[in-house]
């Protein structure tokens, strides 16, 4: 696979950044400390880099429709301004990705699959367009796509912000977007500006053409100096969605998971008209028992969990660890697993598998961190 570079690769060496390959492109993995930066998100602010990401625009007369039947969500009942978090899922209900998708008009939304799966899902999109009114382009290689998280997030971005158009960033809910005026380059901008988020934060992605990502970067860093803004890679990222209790794709999802099991059934609308790509095979799961759940881990001692170790029951296999890693913010570690159901309540204890060694974990509800506000 060939490597790719994000349009602010340049800006991650000057700053010094090691880098790691994800989904085939080269990311900053860390600038300095990745518990630096984890803290920094929490307490202050983080700013990242995910132009991996994808960008797919679907618009037409029958985008909304079309979108109902490509998605497991209801994609037509999204007002305009909002967006809203699906999957897009294979005729046997096996998760192809999660993804978001923004309505930003009557006949237009914006979808935004994950980095390793975006040309997947863009070329799957495309075929399930035959038949429908519809324009499906893969925008991915012409847009950046920079977020800011963190309790000093929406302050550090009203810096770049008009004062006529401040409302749109202080207005807006979570789960929205807006197209707002930024300051950038000594000059103005109209961007699309989103409240979502992978961190257990409030904050904001801006997705802005490739030629201008570098002066959103450096003027979003200007405005954070004092701040405690840093700028902030994709270790900090995986611990922080960790604490979260946000599924990772690849790890907690994949073809063989479906949503029930992974505890996303309430975005499966298998109601809407028409159906959709996988309707009767989750039609038939849901009216099944999930074997295995996804479910929260908490150590109680000190060593980790990591993803493929074995979970215990009395020595016996009971499930297997998704992710996990120490807990920066709560200090005690934590994993995700899938763990046979009858194991999955909250507050039963099982071991963890540590390379021979079992370590007690208790089974408790997700997100291990929310925020207070």
């Amino acid at each position: 696979m060939t490597e790719q570079y994000t349009a602010l690769y340049e800006e991650h060496k000057r700053l010094g950044a090691s880098f790691t390959d994800f989904g085939g492109w080269q990311m900053p993995l860390k600038y300095s400390s990745e518990l630096a930066e984890h803290h920094a998100v929490r307490k202050a602010a983080g700013l990242f880099d995910l132009s991996h990401m994808g960008e797919v625009e679907v618009t037409g007369p029958q985008a909304a429709a079309f979108l109902d039947y490509a998605l497991t969500g209801k994609l037509s009942a999204v007002a305009v301004g909002r967006a809203k978090y699906s999957l897009i899922t294979n005729a046997d209900g096996g998760i192809i990705d999660d993804l978001i998708s923004y309505r930003l008009g009557d006949e237009s939304y914006l979808v935004v699959p994950n980095a390793g799966n975006a040309a997947t899902v863009a070329a799957e999109l495309a075929a399930r367009a035959e038949g429908f009114d519809v324009a499906v382009q893969d925008k991915t290689a012409e847009t950046s796509l920079v977020a800011i998280q963190g309790p000093e997030a929406e302050a550090i971005l009203l810096d770049l912000v008009p004062a006529a158009q401040q409302e749109l960033v202080t207005g807006m809910k979570y789960y929205a977007a807006a197209q707002v005026e930024l300051a950038v380059g000594g000059s103005s901008h109209s961007l699309l500006v989103a409240r979502t988020g992978y961190t257990g934060e409030d904050g904001f992605e801006i997705y802005v053409p490739n030629d201008d990502a570098a002066a959103l970067w450096q003027a979003l860093l200007a405005a954070g100096e004092g701040r405690g803004l840093v700028p902030a890679g994709l270790a900090c990222r995986d611990s922080l969605r960790l604490e979260a209790g946000m599924p990772l794709y690849g790890n907690e999802l994949s073809l063989g998971v479906d949503p029930y099991a992974a505890g996303l059934g309430g975005v499966v609308a298998l109601s809407k008209d028409g159906g959709f790509v996988g309707r009767d095979a989750l039609a038939a799961k849901k009216e099944q028992a999930p074997a295995r759940r996804l479910v929260g881990l908490k150590g109680s001692g000190r060593r980790s969990a990591r993803s493929h170790y074995p979970v215990l029951q009395d020595g016996n296999p009971v499930g297997e660890v998704t992710s996990g890693a120490p807990s920066p913010t709560l200090g005690y570690p934590i994993a995700l697993a899938y763990v046979d159901a009858a194991v999955s309540e909250p507050g039963t204890l099982l071991d963890v598998d540590l390379r021979g060694k079992p370590e007690s974990f208790e089974v408790v509800s997700l997100p291990f961190y929310k925020r207070s506000k």
